[in-house]
């Protein structure tokens, strides 16, 4: 259960500002079916961080642990410092002509292709070696971040400090880090996050 908590919070931390955030506000400014919007956000995260977890499965399966958790924990301080750093997401993308729903998933899968949020995915599932709940962790911290962004939209990103919850999210990355190397190796469990 711990995995699931940990997935849930360091993504919704991470996914603030981020550009499938800025995807959201967009979506839900466009195409106006809110509905639709969030369904195509959840199907397009299960499909992609499922990819993405399995993924990590496969790659904590193919090093030694010691190289595994080292790994780990460099990928995380990269990710505490990707963190900082906003993003910005390019309006001119034409969004074609498919359905509301159709067109969420695809842009959502494809924008999160490569993005901080899948691979921590990919570190995750590595870490804690449970495909299931790694993946409802970190689909469900993109809905909370995400829904929220396609209802609310513009009076949410003016009310919430981002820069916050950027630094939020980088020092979750760098503490997740610090325990992944402080991993006492017996059954690869990490201090207080086993």
């Amino acid at each position: 259960m711990w995995s699931l908590l940990v997935s849930t919070v360091v993504v919704a931390l991470a996914e603030m500002g981020d550009k499938t955030q800025l995807l959201a506000f967009v979506l839900a400014a466009r195409l106006k079916r809110k509905g639709a919007i969030a369904l195509g956000i959840l199907v397009a995260t299960l499909a992609n961080h499922f990819l993405a977890g399995y993924a990590g499965m496969f790659l904590s399966t193919l090093v030694a642990p010691e190289v595994l958790r080292w790994s780990i924990a460099l990928a995380f301080l990269a990710f505490g410092a990707w963190a900082l750093k906003p993003d910005t997401f390019e309006q001119k993308r034409e969004l074609g002509k498919q359905g509301v729903f159709l067109t969420t998933v695809v842009a959502f899968f494809l924008v999160e292709m490569g993005d901080k949020t899948q691979l921590a995915t990919v570190a995750l599932a590595a870490r804690y070696h449970s495909l299931v709940t790694v993946v409802l962790g970190t689909t469900l911290g993109m809905m909370i971040a995400n829904v929220p962004a396609v209802w609310l939209g513009e009076t949410l990103a003016r009310r919430v400090n981002m820069q916050l919850l950027r630094w939020l999210a980088a020092a979750l990355f760098f503490l997740l880090a610090i325990l992944t190397i402080v991993a006492s190796g017996k059954g690869d469990k990490i201090l207080f996050l086993g």
